[in-house]
């Protein structure tokens, strides 16, 4: 089982730890990224076999695919994100090597329908790349995470207000939420990878370990950090118009943040499951787990 190749896209970020975690399994791996950079050199240094592609260029997929028997499909917040997943799909289907593939998701499809619009561009493209994916008829497990624990919701953000008052500024409401470390996501696509034959089919909801409202989300922050910290309330309108532009992220990246702090204050976050554990055999690490973990991001 050990013994496949397996295609991982990124040198960042969530590719780059299910690549970490694929080669503590004593996996063999095969990195795609965008730029022979100094993070293709790191990698390459670590005994990673690199490929430089795009995965809206069929020509570059193909030949990265070459010899792969599994694929990890992902990429960071993109209106590219269908674009890539069609690419992918129609040159693995035409390849016809692949023994599974792992489709990184989103939980809000869950409560998405073909026609529904009030999700986020982004969360929308995950909806038609999974019907892509489903009707490729490929050996495909979609795995859908809530919101990380490392958005920027929960770290550059929530370490500003808390560095400057002491509290989590964000327009939940009294919204529950069950964010999950990037780090867990990663644990469970290497799982399926690993041995894809059992997951096949399969829809994951992967959340942290239970669902808290915001005073229960800042009674974690205060455990980890060893001070107090209490959520702030704000205006969701106010937070959109003057603190999403100060982010200096992309329109579309900023459309789907100001989607997802409005689908939390309607509650729509409200999930917990233990896919996690059923697939890892690992519960979900806490969000005071997390913190204690990143201190420097929230005190420095």
């Amino acid at each position: 089982m050990a013994g496949k190749l397996v295609l991982v896209p990124g040198a960042r970020g969530l590719g780059r730890k299910v690549l970490e975690r694929l080669r503590g399994m004593d996996v063999p791996v095969r990195a795609m990224v965008r730029h022979d950079d100094a993070r293709a050199e790191e990698l390459r240094a670590q005994g990673t076999e690199v490929v430089i592609g795009d995965l809206t260029e069929p020509e570059t997929v193909a030949e990265a695919l070459r010899g792969v028997s599994r694929m990890y499909f992902g990429l960071s917040v993109s209106p590219d994100h269908l674009l890539a997943a069609a690419v992918v799909a129609s040159v693995a289907k035409d390849m016809g090597e692949l023994d599974g593939l792992v489709d990184l998701s989103q939980m809000t499809v869950s409560q998405m329908t073909a026609t529904s619009t009030a999700e986020s561009h982004q969360q929308r493209l995950h909806y038609l790349a999974e019907r892509v994916f489903d009707w490729s008829g490929l050996p495909v497990t979609h795995v859908r995470p809530t919101v990380f624990l490392d958005n920027p919701l929960f770290t550059t953000l929530a370490a500003r207000s808390i560095r400057e008052d002491g509290t989590i500024a964000l327009p939940f409401g009294a919204g529950r939420t069950s964010p999950i470390a990037t780090d867990d996501v990663a644990r469970v696509v290497a799982v399926i990878l690993r041995d894809p034959t059992p997951h096949l089919g399969e829809v994951y909801q992967l959340t942290g370990p239970r669902t808290l409202d915001m005073n229960g989300m800042a009674e974690e922050f205060a455990q980890a950090l060893g001070r107090p910290v209490a959520y702030r309330d704000v205006s969701l309108d106010a937070w959109i118009d003057d603190v999403l532009p100060k982010t200096g992220l992309p329109a579309h990246t900023r459309q789907h943040i100001a989607t997802m702090a409005r689908l939390h204050h309607e509650n729509r976050y409200d999930r917990a499951t233990d896919d996690v554990f059923r697939v890892t055999g690992t519960p979900a690490q806490t969000v005071a787990v997390f913190v204690a973990a990143h201190r420097d991001v929230y005190l420095s």
